[in-house]
């Protein structure tokens, strides 16, 4: 768990990949709910909100920025800044092709598909928002992708070619906070963010886990209002190295 500031009313962690927020019945592994447990040393208690302190989530395949209450009443004054949609969030994210408007706004209520804690755009669903900005358009390095093509059959290599060789970089801004909404919502658009295991195509997915690991999505700037000082604060968190290493594979689109 790395720590980029904590005060006596807040702390705010860079959650790596791969790490569960919250505690449940169907997780085994650890989470951070486990190792803030630890770190405020609990003992057998749930903390703060049950959950020790813990104000929102991510999922677990995305990195990023996280605050943590470590009071009642910054745990309630946070909680609210987020119903009220005053806290400000931005997220980045590599994605499949290039997207066509070089800004958007995506507007479709989400809600549970099937039993498998998949969500798509449903007419019953919840009001979600999500703002976008290109940040970049890119191509896969002509090299890189013959190495990884090189014993793919024909039609496997043609379908590659057509969909897998363009990628976007996006700044997103989501006014909302539904479950996997800026997966969903850029999905929608016809640009599933890249290794996305629950939403991209299987057969790009396969091709994606080869030169980027995991989720290309993570949490680079969180806006609040502090709880005790009552003045905006910014923490922003760089993209970890393994998603910097995912870029090194793609050259900028002339």
């Amino acid at each position: 768990m790395k720590i980029i500031y904590e005060d006596e009313q807040i702390l705010v962690v860079d959650k790596p990949a791969g790490l569960v927020v919250n505690k449940s019945e169907t997780v085994s592994e650890e989470t951070l709910q486990d190792q803030l447990s630890d770190y405020f040393k609990l003992g057998e208690g749930l903390g703060i909100g049950d959950r020790a302190g813990i104000v929102h989530r991510l999922d677990k395949e995305t990195s990023g920025i996280l605050v943590v209450a470590k009071t009642e009443k910054a745990f309630r004054f946070l909680q609210k800044q987020f119903k009220l949609r005053k806290v400000q969030k931005e997220y980045k994210a590599l994605v499949h092709g290039h997207v066509g408007q070089n800004a958007g706004v995506v507007d479709a209520q989400i809600g549970r598909i099937g039993r498998f804690g998949k969500f798509g755009i449903v007419k019953e669903g919840r009001e979600s928002q999500t703002e976008y900005v290109v940040g970049g358009k890119y191509n896969i390095k002509e090299a890189i992708f013959e190495k990884l093509t090189e014993s793919e059959n024909k039609n496997r290599k043609n379908y590659l070619k057509n969909h897998g060789r363009d990628y976007s970089l996006l700044s997103l801004f989501p006014r909302t906070g539904r479950t996997h909404q800026i997966r969903v919502h850029i999905k929608s658009l016809g640009h599933p963010v890249v290794s996305d295991t629950i939403y991209a195509p299987s057969k790009l997915l396969r091709f994606d886990l080869l030169w980027c690991p995991r989720l290309f999505l993570h949490a680079a700037l969180l806006s609040f209002v502090h709880p005790s000082t009552k003045k905006g604060v910014d923490f922003k968190s760089d993209l970890p190295v393994d998603l910097k290493k995912t870029l090194e594979n793609l050259k900028t689109d002339n």
